[in-house]
């Protein structure tokens, strides 16, 4: 069965995750995923608040930047999530927008670099392991959590270009995919993954999220346009879904068949209703999605 879950973009003030994160809970929402954009929510803080008010949504993290996170605060913030709420926390990290990383004076010479030692240590770290390593970005000496996990937590990574996708392959346990790929993108992308998984030897699972940019209402095909637009997207083909629960289901179809294990419905930045989008995913979507 695909995974089928919702964004809370963070254009929504955080008064408001209260009441759209009970709301997921109560209609069934299988994941609920949040942003760490600069210079909006905290990705941490908003992930353990939404836990705390629910019993069962899984609560994704897509992404923390690693530019912005020392490895040890984040191997200590994850696995005292996992430990509070067991298997509901999933967590991703990233590059980071560039720009807002330079903003913060934070923008590495080798965001790949970065990012392959920060997944080798968090994911050493969350398996209770002692560790010193001293690369060019991550130095720990002697560092191990006195909680670390009571069972594995997998990390995934954010990617785009060729080169992180063979990373994210190598070093990570999934991938979370953006709103600009295509069903087409999404196999190209599992190639480049499985590139990475076998240079490192690796068979266990490999989880790949997918964003769907989603509209709906009347003036969903409007809404839809102008976001692309305004990404220099529009006259990209077959992103992206506009119309009821018929048509999203098939969107979220098309990216599981090339590849995609879970589809997260993104909705625009000016989403009038966000409970009712939730609703909409939770209630007429998951209907219609195997």
């Amino acid at each position: 069965m695909t995974s089928l879950g919702a964004v809370l973009r963070p254009q929504l003030p955080p008064e408001r995750l209260r009441g759209v994160a009970r709301l997921a809970d109560d209609v069934g929402l299988e994941e609920l995923w949040l942003w760490e954009d600069c210079f909006r929510e905290g990705g941490i803080s908003a992930a353990a608040a939404t836990l705390a008010w629910t019993e069962r949504l899984r609560v994704g993290v897509g992404l923390l930047p690693v530019p912005l996170r020392n490895v040890a605060l984040v191997a200590m913030e994850a696995a005292a999530l996992d430990r509070m709420f067991p298997g509901r926390a999933v967590l991703g990290v990233g590059h980071g927008v560039q720009e807002w990383m330079g903003q913060v004076g934070a923008r590495p010479e080798s965001p790949l670099t970065l990012l392959r030692e920060h997944l080798d240590a968090l994911r050493a770290l969350l398996r209770g392991e002692r560790l010193t390593t001293r690369g060019r970005y991550v130095t720990l000496d002697d560092v191990a959590l006195d909680w670390p996990p009571a069972a594995p937590v997998p990390v995934l990574a954010g990617a785009t270009g060729p080169r992180t996708l063979r990373l994210a392959g190598e070093a990570a346990d999934g991938t979370v995919l953006t709103a600009s790929t295509t069903p087409a993108g999404v196999r190209r992308a599992r190639r480049l993954i499985d590139e990475g998984r076998a240079s490192a030897g690796r068979s266990d699972p490999h989880r790949v999220v997918v964003y769907l940019l989603t509209a709906t209402g009347p003036d969903a095909e409007a809404r839809l346009k102008a976001e692309f637009d305004s990404e220099g997207l529009g006259s990209v083909p077959d992103l992206g879904v506009a119309g009821g629960a018929g048509a999203v289901a098939e969107a979220v179809g098309r990216l599981a068949e090339a590849g995609a294990d879970a589809v997260i419905l993104q909705p625009t930045g000016d989403e009038p209703d966000p409970e009712g989008f939730v609703r909409f995913a939770a209630e007429e979507v998951r209907a219609l999605v195997p």
